[in-house]
């Protein structure tokens, strides 16, 4: 096991990456060189720093030392694959405020739960393309209120575009890591996502250096394993319950057993990273069984932190996130899903040194 890194100041650290986060876009020197140590995975982008799923906010990550970049995908009514944290977007645009689509406000059981607001797919893209993005989180990350109102809706097809023209930028090959939202439900309104994923990937000839697909239900999984595209899939498991509509519970997914049946479809786990803490042995377990672990999803506000690594009473302030980092990294996990990539690529950096 490598030495953990030398424990930084908390207050530095802060200060360091609020004031690339109040930079100019433009400004950020990107990094160049090539990751060494667990991949850092850019969640929704760098989501701590910029509204989720934006160009700046992907912009950001890759700058910032990210190897992977997620969008996660939802339909719009003409079945265009758009990145939205959910198909929910009142509270990731400012369609709440424009009175030309207040009928369009309704409420949709979406796997089993009643949800109430505007939903990508009753939207054309071409509306989509007159909303304007929001921070999601506004009473935690309030320092991302003011990028309100400056980016838009992305499609899929543009994250790959933009996750090629920062590859050329970085000199590093980014890879753009999407996750089908919700597919059983799309499925079953007529908007399946895994027909129009394939077919951006076919068309875009993605290898598997450039995309893995990642997915909590494992049919999703198996439908684009159907289609030979000789990507890496990635099988994301939550703390309880079970995949939508599967009758195995996540818990059960999490045995040697359930691991091996993992490995028979996919090439990676994504368990939350308290299921990676002893007495916990799934990252052991899962390495036996031929599988690779990326833990998901790490923040650096007090709330989001084991209570040894919080510092102060405030839960929006940061703690010790490097010492979170540290731990995991040590333990021997093979990638971090993080909203704040800046802050996991100077954790790995202490750890190579």
């Amino acid at each position: 096991m490598s030495p953990a890194p030398r424990r930084r100041s908390v207050l530095l650290a802060t200060a360091a990456v609020t004031a690339a986060a109040t930079a100019p876009a433009g400004a950020a020197t990107p990094v160049r060189h090539r990751a060494s140590g667990p991949l850092v995975i850019g969640h929704r982008g760098a989501a701590g720093w910029r509204p989720e799923h934006t160009a700046d906010a992907y912009t950001y990550a890759v700058r910032a030392g990210a190897d992977w970049i997620e969008p996660d995908l939802v339909p719009t009514k003409d079945h265009v694959l758009v990145v939205r944290h959910e198909n929910e977007i009142g509270g990731t645009t400012d369609v709440a405020g424009r009175p030309e689509f207040a009928d369009r406000r309704t409420t949709r059981t979406v796997d089993g739960r009643a949800v109430t607001g505007w939903f990508t797919e009753d939207f054309h893209l071409r509306e989509l393309r007159t909303l304007r993005t929001v921070e999601r989180l506004p009473l935690v990350r309030n320092r991302n209120t003011v990028f309100d109102g400056r980016g838009r809706v992305m499609t899929f097809q543009e994250v790959i575009d933009l996750a090629r023209r920062l590859s050329g930028e970085s000199g590093r090959r980014i890879a753009v890591f999407p996750e089908t939202k919700h597919p059983t439900y799309f499925r079953s309104i007529g908007l399946p996502l895994e027909e129009e994923l394939i077919r951006v990937i076919r068309r875009n000839r993605l290898t598997a250096r450039e995309c893995v697909v990642q997915s909590f239900e494992p049919s999703s999984l198996h439908r684009i394993a159907a289609a030979r595209l000789g990507l890496p899939l990635w099988q994301a498991l939550g703390t309880s319950g079970s995949p939508y509509g599967y009758a195995v519970t996540y818990r059960d997914m999490m045995s040697p057993a359930g691991l091996r049946e993992i490995a028979s479809y996919a090439q990676w786990i994504g368990p939350d990273k308290s299921s990676l803490v002893p007495p916990h042995t799934l990252l052991a377990d899962a390495h036996a069984a031929g599988l690779k672990v990326g833990a998901y999803t790490f923040r650096a506000e007090n709330q989001y932190l084991p209570a040894a690594h919080r510092r102060g009473t405030a839960p929006n302030d940061f703690g010790d996130a490097f010492a979170e980092y540290a731990f995991h990294y040590g333990q021997g996990v093979d990638a971090v899903v993080t909203d704040f990539p800046d802050i996991a690529v100077q954790a790995r950096e202490g750890l190579r040194r």
